[in-house]
């Protein structure tokens, strides 16, 4: 079973549940920080990371030699990554999403790939028993969606039963594929407007994919009733309420887990997955 835990908004908490749901999940673990641009999960899990791999896109180079400028790599590529003005031809690797369309349609054979390194893949077991894994970016890289795709990828150092993944925060492209392939989407949220606003966008890409979503409200008791009028409209179960409390505050400032600083949230987390391997099977 593969649950993404995803927000929206950024700093309502996501990975403080994602983490505490997987070291609450007993045995055959599989964590994955999909926030490939600001991973931060392994700070709360502490694992030793002892694999990487470097992973990136193939980008097209072409042999003038060969090339007969005749356009077809252009009219193929969607992402307009390539261009043929006249006798030459112009590759902008920026745009690339490293599809190989180009490669395919060259009936000269004048383009070949090589790999562009947009960052690492990192991997390795946790003290609890937890098979992590991330992906880590490189400064200055446009996209993140090739990394997150190439993670979900990477095989796991163990069989696993239970599969989390860390989203990025926002509604864009990483989160649409951290989400794929998934069969529940956790939702976190915070009981204010940026929540709520946030909250909308999310759960309209968990419909338009077509998979099951639960809410989950962290810092409850502040802002307003918003978020929970909402939850009843839509029909989107709330799963679990985190209230505001300073020692949670203060254990996720000092790298500590919530299940680590509250221990009787494990109960709570454990039937959280109860419910959500039940909704799943329904």
């Amino acid at each position: 079973m593969r649950i993404v835990v995803a927000s929206g908004k950024g700093g309502t908490g996501k990975t403080t549940v994602a983490t505490s749901l997987a070291l609450s999940a007993g045995d055959s673990v599989r964590f994955m920080d999909c926030d490939v641009e600001a991973p931060n999960a392994a700070l709360f899990l502490n694992p030793v990371l002892d694999n990487r791999k470097e992973v990136g896109i193939q980008l097209p180079v072409v042999d003038e030699a060969l090339c007969t400028h005749c356009g077809k790599c252009a009219e193929v590529c969607e992402f307009h990554a390539i261009a043929v003005i006249g006798k030459k031809i112009l590759v902008f690797p920026e745009l690339c999403h490293g599809c190989g369309s180009c490669t395919l349609v060259c009936l000269e054979k004048a383009i070949s790939e090589r790999l562009d390194v947009m960052g690492v893949l990192e991997s390795g077991m946790t003290a609890m028993g937890v098979d992590f894994a991330q992906g880590v970016m490189n400064v200055g890289e446009p996209m993140a969606v090739p990394i997150i795709r190439e993670l979900k990828k990477w095989s796991p150092a163990h069989p696993f039963d239970i599969e989390i993944r860390d989203a990025p925060p926002g509604a864009s492209c990483p989160v649409v594929e951290t989400m794929r392939g998934a069969d529940f989407i956790l939702l976190v949220t915070e009981p204010t407007p940026f929540g709520l606003h946030d909250l909308k966008q999310v759960v309209g890409i968990t419909r338009e994919l077509g998979i099951p979503a639960g809410v989950v409200v962290n810092r409850d008791g502040i802002g307003d009733n918003a978020v929970e009028a909402y939850c009843a409209e839509a029909g989107l179960p709330i799963r679990l309420r985190i209230p505001m409390e300073r020692r949670f505050a203060e254990a996720i400032a000092s790298g500590r887990t919530l299940v680590d600083a509250a221990p009787e949230y494990r109960a709570a987390f454990r039937t959280l997955l109860e419910d959500i391997t039940a909704r799943v099977a329904a």
